[in-house]
């Protein structure tokens, strides 16, 4: 027979085997990126504080009523973190996949937030 392969704990290992080498500071906080079938999630995580500086996904109050499973949803969540990260006062991150490869929604939203302002 064959072996199933379940794609969600593949994904998490890889984001572990990442997460081994990538962690945020207070200096370059972590953007953290989680992608669903039906939204995206991003967020701007301090690991030395354990604090959560910003979240944005497709669910908030600023993106309601737009489609929220696409790369357009993605590039707007990846705006708007940028936004609300540089009002905090943070402008470098250190960018996590999340296990997730670096193409389609994940690569539009890593690219709103270099455009509206973010470095990494």
């Amino acid at each position: 027979m064959l072996k199933k392969v379940d794609k969600n704990k593949l994904r998490k290992v890889r984001h572990l085997r990442v997460r081994k080498s990538v962690s945020g500071t207070t200096e370059r906080p972590r953007l953290n990126v989680f992608r669903s079938s039906d939204h995206i999630y991003a967020q701007i995580i301090d690991d030395t504080r354990g604090h959560t500086l910003v979240g944005v996904s497709t669910l908030s109050p600023e993106l309601l009523g737009q489609p929220s499973g696409n790369v357009l949803a993605a590039t707007a969540v990846g705006k708007l973190v940028a936004e609300k990260a540089l009002a905090v006062g943070v402008t470098r991150v250190v960018f996590d996949r999340g296990g997730y490869l670096y193409h389609g929604r994940i690569a539009a939203l890593a690219q709103a937030a270099r455009e509206a302002g973010l470095q990494f």
